[in-house]
């Protein structure tokens, strides 16, 4: 079962350059058939025969247990992680197998933003954004930076809000105006697809809703797509238009979110009535 929903609004993100196509509408933006990947040259897979497709303007959230695949998927589509089967996304050379890119083609394509972890090198907000810059960097005299890629991480830091922190420590900042950080060196880099592992993990609640409302809108647009995956079922139905439920490496259940969440199928993945517990936390308030 597939269930894609593209929503048409205007492209506002940085200018693309050579690589992922933001105006092609022959193909969605990133196309997965019989999808399987593990670990090691005789490895069990963890992911199997998964299929399904994201369209312009979708945000679509991955959700499952734990071991059920959401990590290794996001590996895949990162590129960092080999399959068998397809992977195609858009490029402006057309459809594109995302194994046979090079490294620049491909983060010009996806981008990752992973949970906040405690280990970060003291460098400036500014100098950090402009590290997301490198997948389209153009040469120029001396290997520096060129204007046009500084202009383009101030905008990003701009969108993000930490514009006013730029000469700032990220050593200094706190949790979520460091994910901010983070989000801004990803926008700086505008890949098409925006994959997020987990990236509210650690930031109190107001940080988490302000962070998810900020993506969803970035990537609710055309030429943009972004796929989450969250443990909080709650920030998953706040953030996706779609969603797949992960079950021991196999698509369980992929549609709609409201119909995904109340599925017979996520209560035998999750091993337990989802929805009523749910209710049950939500009551305590």
């Amino acid at each position: 079962m597939t269930g894609t929903v593209t929503v048409g609004t205007e492209h506002t993100g940085l200018d693309r350059a050579d690589g992922c196509a933001a105006d092609e509408k022959k193909m969605p933006i990133l196309e997965l058939e019989s999808v399987s990947a593990g670990y090691g040259k005789r490895g069990r897979d963890i992911i199997s025969g998964i299929t399904f497709s994201v369209q312009d303007g979708e945000r679509l959230s991955v959700i499952g247990p734990n071991g059920s695949g959401k990590t290794t998927l996001l590996r895949v589509l990162s590129g960092a992680l080999p399959y068998r089967g397809s992977v195609r996304i858009r490029t402006t050379r057309g459809p594109r197998e995302l194994s046979e890119l090079a490294p620049k083609e491909r983060a010009q394509c996806t981008g990752v933003l992973s949970q906040l972890t405690g280990a970060h090198f003291p460098f400036t907000v500014a100098d950090t954004v402009l590290l997301g810059r490198y997948a389209r960097k153009k040469s120029v005299p001396g290997g520096d930076f060129s204007d046009a890629d500084r202009l383009d991480a101030r905008e990003a830091m701009r969108i993000c809000s930490v514009l006013d922190r730029a000469d700032e420590l990220l050593t200094r900042l706190s949790g979520g105006q460091k994910q901010r950080v983070f989000l801004a060196r990803t926008i700086a880099q505008d890949p098409a697809v925006l994959l997020l592992d987990e990236p509210t993990n650690h930031l109190d609640l107001g940080s988490q809703l302000e962070l998810i409302a900020l993506i969803g809108g970035l990537y609710a647009q055309k030429g943009k797509a972004a796929i989450g995956v969250f443990h909080d079922l709650s920030l998953a139905l706040r953030f996706s238009d779609t969603m797949i439920l992960l079950d021991s490496g196999r698509i369980a259940q992929n549609g709609l979110p409201d119909n995904v969440v109340r599925s017979p199928e996520i209560e035998r993945a999750y091993g337990i009535p989802v929805a009523e517990r749910m209710r049950e936390l939500l009551a305590q308030w």
